[in-house]
């Protein structure tokens, strides 16, 4: 009975140390206090050695990061001094009782210690295997690569059809008449300052897929109405359009007065798979493209078009050429409840790498990502367009918002509820951390095969800024429930509720792959690290053995060149509380 009560008594000990060290900080001379115990607390043994710095915050401790390593030094210390004490009460310096507290105490302090030895492993075989994956982790060719200084005159494109056109911009299909495969048929006729009848968009992918074959080229020319005419004043109005260029894009030209403009804090975003690159960016004159008296003749220079109201030259930018546009596809071919997850998985992956930049895309919607497809036909998503990003070195994520000026982003209708319902003012900051990772909630929706709920009229639109969970419309049925948990979790109203990209970016991973990890009772961290390293070798001998990526190839090494320990514990303890819950 003595031993019982000993052993709870050294129970009580260890649980009432963990909790001073995690506490939230209180009033000086709280409980809560997280400042360094004096000399009385005997929380350090002389001579000790000092530990070494832990791979990152807590380790599933859940001790915030300010008080991790202070923390693990304690009970580093704590263990050194109870092991001399135990060795003195084990000789007989004190009551059996006594012994017996010590005793439960420095096992407890000791498993302590292994568990976050193993937290370290594991920290560090992730980083391991990033590394590798991050190298692996390659885009693909540029199409202007073998053309360094060439295509920084509008004049050197052959232009195609319309592929579209928004509030800002009007996008054409293009390609450099010098390269071996031209285009076939009527199109031969589409050059530069023509203007012949506009050819209708594809409807298979097969002759969508033709098409950017023969104009593997997309030249997208703003629309300037306040910029100016001079070059600096076009590039610095519209320095958003150029986050996602490559460095040889703003190599050309112009590229000495662009380069003076992101010296001034405007970001370049690195490049990533499922993100736009522009391969080249220069001013010219706005031209009489196909179309552009029926579609946009307000925005016409006056020489073009007697009541235009543009200015004569403008920002153009050249992309890749996608098939379609997200909702163009989905129009079409709606995708099987697996495939949607893959596509919804993307873009996640997308607005992770984002946030990793510090950049908030602000204008999300499904006309602004772009679809191409691998050899099996499997829809590979690419963000675009960004007008309306928030990418200013200087503030980040974080917008001050101090008037109704400040601009808060395109597409009010889906704009995070924390943006759509902030009110200016002194010390007010909005931030975008998760903004965008709401914004891919809704678009899952229409990616599952439903309506978007914050589109429509009437009672069957909700608003962000007012609506509630509880008034979201059912998700499909045969929507895989891990990934329909997960959608209502990304349309939480509190930001601090919602998972962050990366996490739900796991989560999505996990549900995919990831079913023997997460089959187990327990999940602990040699298994978690075995199954990693398993995803690693397959991952790389498919990627060597088979010709050209496949989508789900190129998702897992993608997944893999993000690793994150921690990230990937909170994925998997989310979709075990999931599956747990009645």
């Amino acid at each position: 009975m003595a031993l019982r009560q000993a052993l709870g008594r050294g129970l009580q000990l260890g649980r009432a140390l963990l909790l001073r060290f995690s506490a939230k900080p209180g009033p000086p001379g709280g409980l809560g206090r997280a400042e360094r115990p004096g000399p009385g607390w005997g929380l350090r043994a002389r001579g000790a050695a000092e530990p070494a710095p832990g791979p990152g915050p807590g380790l599933g401790l859940g001790l915030p990061s300010s008080r991790y390593r202070f923390f693990r030094e304690s009970v580093a210390g704590l263990a050194a001094r109870l092991q001399r004490q135990l060795v003195l009460r084990a000789r007989g310096a004190g009551p059996p009782c006594g012994r017996a507290v010590f005793l439960a105490f420095g096992l407890g302090l000791g498993l302590l210690e292994e568990k976050q030895a193993e937290g370290q492993r594991a920290a560090s075989a992730c980083r391991d295997i990033q590394e590798i994956f991050t190298q692996k982790n390659k885009l693909l060719p540029d199409p202007l690569a073998s053309r360094r200084w060439q295509g920084f005159r509008l004049e050197e494109y052959l232009i195609g059809q319309s592929i579209g056109k928004g509030c800002s911009a009007a996008v054409y299909e293009a390609t450099m008449p010098t390269w071996p495969q031209k285009p076939e048929g009527p199109r031969d006729r589409l050059l530069l300052g023509q203007d012949p009848a506009i050819a209708p968009r594809a409807e298979s992918k097969q002759s969508a897929q033709h098409m950017a074959t023969a104009f593997p080229l997309a030249i997208k020319m703003m629309w300037n109405i306040s910029a100016g005419s001079s070059s600096e004043a076009i590039l610095s109005t519209m320095s958003q359009e150029l986050v996602p260029a490559s460095r040889l894009a703003l190599s050309g030209e112009y590229g000495a007065t662009i380069s003076r403009k992101h010296e001034r804090g405007s970001k370049q975003l690195a490049p990533h798979p499922n993100i736009i690159r522009v391969l080249r960016a220069f001013t010219s004159s706005v031209p009489l493209l196909p179309g552009a008296l029926v579609d946009y003749p307000d925005v016409l220079p006056p020489k073009l078009c007697p009541s235009g109201l543009g200015h004569g030259r403008t920002l153009f930018l050249v992309m890749k050429n996608y098939p379609w546009t997200l909702r163009q596809y989905l129009q079409l071919h709606p995708p099987s409840p697996r495939l949607a997850t893959m596509m919804t998985l993307q873009l996640l992956e997308g607005v992770d790498h984002l946030v990793q930049q510090g950049i908030a895309h602000r204008d999300l919607k499904s006309d602004n990502i772009l679809v191409e497809f691998d050899s099996a036909g499997c829809p590979w998503l690419v963000i675009t367009d960004f007008g309306c990003c928030l990418a200013d070195e200087s503030i980040g994520l974080q917008l001050p918002f101090t008037s109704w000026y400040v601009d808060r982003g395109g597409n009010s209708c889906l704009m995070a509820p924390e943006v759509s319902t902030a009110c200016p003012g002194p010390g007010v900051v909005i931030d975008y951390s998760k903004a965008d990772a709401w914004a891919v909630g809704a678009i899952a929706y229409e990616i599952f095969g439903l309506p978007n709920p914050f589109y429509g009229h009437g009672r069957t639109q909700l608003e962000s800024r007012s609506y509630r969970e509880s008034q979201l419309p059912s998700l499909p049925e045969n929507m895989p429930v891990d990934a329909r948990q997960l959608v209502k979790a990304l349309l939480q109203r509190d930001a601090s509720k919602r998972p962050s990209a990366r996490v739900a970016a796991n989560v999505l991973h996990l549900s995919l792959w990831g079913e023997s990890i997460l089959a187990m009772k327990s999940l602990k961290s040699d298994k978690m690290i075995g199954w990693l390293l398993h995803q690693s070798a397959a991952t790389l001998l498919t990627d060597r053995l088979i010709e050209g990526n496949s989508v789900e190839t190129k998702m897992k090494m993608c997944f893999l060149a993000n690793l994150e320990y921690e990230a990937l514990c909170q994925a998997a303890f989310l979709l075990c509380s999931w599956r747990a819950a009645p």
